[in-house]
């Protein structure tokens, strides 16, 4: 074989290789609509948090004193009030959920909004999802009672197959 001959199929070789990879995706950014505890919205793409789950919109879930009140409700508020002081939003999606939707990780403040809300009290780590990432999080939320640990709640996928 001709040393023009290798060359080119070397260099056709790199090609294809790179052609494979999946290629590396700028960050979406700007100011989010909420819209539940693991959801927002940028430009128009729906974006899913990575890695953790907060109640449903509908889910009720009982409070300290055995109160029932909307949990998914609250976790969104909570999400929205600290999206509106921590501006803009930057997400890195890593692939797409059955519902099309970008799972991304997003910062805001350089802040990790998916650790922040399972710190909270207000979303789960997604042990399916996230490979323990939000463990020690979700163990500190726990430990001091906030938000959902505060009370008592059905974990979110479990609500979710039940309703």
């Amino acid at each position: 074989m001709s040393r023009f001959l290798a060359l080119g199929i070397c260099r056709l070789s790199v090609a294809l290789i790179c052609l494979t990879l999946p290629a590396i995706a700028d960050p979406l950014v700007g100011i989010p609509s909420v819209v539940d505890g693991d959801t927002i919205e940028i430009h128009g793409q729906r974006i899913r948090f990575n890695g953790m789950d907060a109640p449903e919109s509908a889910q009720v879930c009982a409070s300290a004193s055995g109160k029932k009140y909307r949990c998914g409700q609250q976790a969104a508020l909570v999400l929205a009030d600290f999206l509106e002081v921590h501006r803009p939003t930057s997400c890195i999606g890593v692939d797409r959920d059955r519902y099309r939707r970008m799972v991304a990780v997003c910062t805001a403040a350089g802040v990790d909004i998916g650790e922040w809300m399972v710190r909270q009290g207000y979303a789960l780590d997604r042990p399916k999802y996230s490979a323990g990432f939000y463990v020690g999080a979700e163990q500190e939320a726990r430990t001091a009672k906030r938000g959902l640990w505060a009370g008592s709640f059905d974990k979110p996928w479990n609500w979710r197959r039940q309703h």
